[in-house]
């Protein structure tokens, strides 16, 4: 088979891409249920003569000329989508084209940088003599964050040492993304029948307990990412009118910063919360990378800025340095009618392969 991206220029490796997007768009791909895209993933590879890989839904390559005495980057996005919601009034399954805008399901969050990012792995796949390896996984399972996403790549693919994941960011440079505790709390109390005096409703107990998750700072303040947050999302109690029950169940929402691990605030609010509270899972840590990595510095050198995220995405599940960097706007993910302009993926392909051959290279 000829090799596809050796005769491409970079401009017809992009408008690929974006035909590939609208391919992504038009096949559902809900999370865990990513087969079909994993397809269409492993067809670009095969007509760009990549030899990849795929584990589960997770589509994966090394570059041509890996080598295992240098370090290595990791590419990484994903390919499947959360619901639509009832909002939507185009055809979320659909790439429609309008106003130089992409419409569909999943063409910001994160279909753009996911076909960015492999167009990029395919401009370099070919290149002998890399200051680095390149590892581009197209990854599941992230927005429900399944066992069977990018968290069981990294015992199978090779060892990282720095990261770009791709997630919309308006090709700004997110060095920091807090981290995701998510708690179940119960607030005790004594249950009897609502006819009856109860001193010791939980209910009423809840109110002084929120007002504790509600006035509660944590001490450590991150220059990048500020202070963590903590929300009480949800609450849950009773079962009939004329009854007092035992308990009252809290989630609460905690974002972390850089300052601290999940399992210092788990600690912390075992001890200090005025009532039960055990945490889901400590897995989805903040995430860093020093301002002063050459990948960054060479995204500067090209004007982009530097910020710290406050939403997830995989880059909780690295335990090495990486930066969120992604063409697109975080704010349009999950939205009804999300859309990516065209421009921006273009722009998104650019400066991706800006970046990289700045370190890749000895230009």
């Amino acid at each position: 088979m000829y090799n596809v991206s050796t005769i491409m220029t970079q401009k017809e490796l992009t408008y690929s891409a974006i035909d590939l997007l609208k391919k992504l768009i038009e096949i559902p791909s809900f999370s865990s249920e990513e087969d079909k895209t994993a397809e269409v993933l492993a067809y670009w590879c095969t007509i760009h003569s990549i030899d990849y890989k795929r584990t589960n839904n997770n589509v994966w390559a090394v570059n041509k000329y890996f080598d295992e005495s240098k370090p290595t980057i990791l590419l990484n996005s994903h390919h499947d989508t959360v619901y639509p919601n009832n909002g939507y009034t185009k055809d979320p399954h659909k790439a429609i084209v309008e106003d130089g805008k992409l419409y569909g399901l999943g063409s910001n969050d994160a279909g753009g940088c996911l076909v960015s990012l492999l167009a990029t792995f395919t401009h370099f796949y070919h290149q002998e003599n890399l200051n680095y390896n390149l590892v581009f996984v197209g990854s599941a399972e992230e927005e429900s964050s399944g066992p069977n996403g990018l968290n069981s790549m990294l015992s199978i693919i090779p060892k990282i040492d720095v990261a770009i994941v791709g997630e919309p960011t308006l090709m700004q440079l997110a060095i920091a993304e807090k981290g995701l505790i998510v708690f179940d709390a119960k607030v005790n109390g004594t249950p009897s029948h609502a006819a009856h005096p109860n001193e010791d409703n939980p209910i009423y107990n809840t109110i002084e307990v929120l007002e504790w998750f509600k006035n509660y700072t944590f001490d450590k303040t991150s220059e990048v990412l500020g202070n963590v947050k903590m929300t009480v999302t949800q609450i849950n109690a009773g079962k009939q009118h004329n009854a007092v029950p035992s308990a009252v169940d809290l989630v609460v929402d905690v974002r972390v910063n850089d300052k601290y691990t999940n399992q210092e605030i788990a600690d912390l609010l075992q001890k200090e919360a005025p009532c039960e509270i055990v945490p889901r899972s400590l897995r989805l840590n903040s995430s860093s990378i020093d301002k002063n990595h050459e990948l960054i510095q060479a995204g500067i050198a090209l004007g982009r800025e530097t910020y710290g995220s406050p939403t997830l995405s995989d880059q909780s599940v690295l335990s090495c340095q990486s930066v969120k960097l992604g063409p697109g706007d975080s704010r349009r993910s999950h939205t009804a009618d999300e859309f990516i302009y065209i421009d921006e993926i273009k722009e998104g392909i650019d400066i991706y392969i800006k970046i990289l051959t700045t370190i890749l290279t000895d230009h």
